[in-house]
């Protein structure tokens, strides 16, 4: 058997999480809010490991150009836009006005407002207002699951050669491997989903088990 990766209990999650750059004071409050207020709902949050490596990803690739779908309270794109490069935009596709009211004050916070554009309606309609030629240096993709294909196929071809593509809940708490007559419509959209990804002969893949299972696509 090959080696696999392990599975962390709360303890070496928090290990984990001291060892590498652990949140600030700003995303502590800014998660500590979202769970005070939201509840189970605040599950839709990436883990604090992923804050760190989206801004660790930013600072590597060098984003100047992005796009968020699926913005929620803000913690993705705090820790993207804390990432990019002088001069950076990323735009930020959501439908809800009250979630992203908490993002909107953390931006502020953070003084990243500048860097964020905020879209209000469903992506699936509004990703079209992007320039089509290949441009975008980083996409984000955390949303409805039944459109993670509509969405793909409208941003592939707008990422640049070298630029990267993730994508959230890919492994979606293991229902991935619920047999067919077990699978809701979310979860039979996120199987076709990860198949399609990984036939995509325009991108490089990987999938990474951080949070909820993280695909990461490099741009050919």
């Amino acid at each position: 058997m090959s080696k696999q990766s392990l599975t962390l209990s709360n303890e070496l999650h928090a290990y984990l999480v001291a060892h590498g750059t652990p949140p600030d004071s700003l995303i502590a409050d800014l998660i500590a809010e979202t769970s005070a207020a939201l509840g189970g709902v605040s599950s839709m949050q990436i883990a604090p490991e992923q804050s760190a490596f989206f801004t660790f990803l930013a600072k590597v690739i060098g984003v100047r150009a992005g796009v968020e779908v699926g913005t929620f309270t803000g913690l993705s794109s705090l820790s993207i836009a804390r990432g990019m490069a002088p001069g950076g935009k990323l735009i930020c596709f959501d439908v809800s006005e009250e979630y992203t009211s908490i993002a909107r004050r953390y931006w502020e916070r953070a003084g990243v407002a500048d860097l964020v554009e905020l879209r209000i309606g469903p992506a699936a309609d509004r990703l079209g207002e992007l320039p089509a030629e290949p441009h975008l240096d980083w996409v984000f993709i955390d949303a409805d699951k039944e459109n993670y294909a509509t969405y793909w196929e409208a941003l592939v071809p707008r990422v640049r050669p070298g630029g990267v593509l993730a994508v959230d809940n890919v492994l979606w708490s293991g229902r991935v491997l619920d047999p067919e007559g077990e699978r809701s419509e979310s979860t039979a959209a996120m199987i076709a989903f990860n198949d399609l990804v990984a036939a995509d002969k325009r991108v490089e893949p990987v999938m990474l088990p951080i949070g909820d299972g993280l695909t990461l696509a490099y741009k050919r």
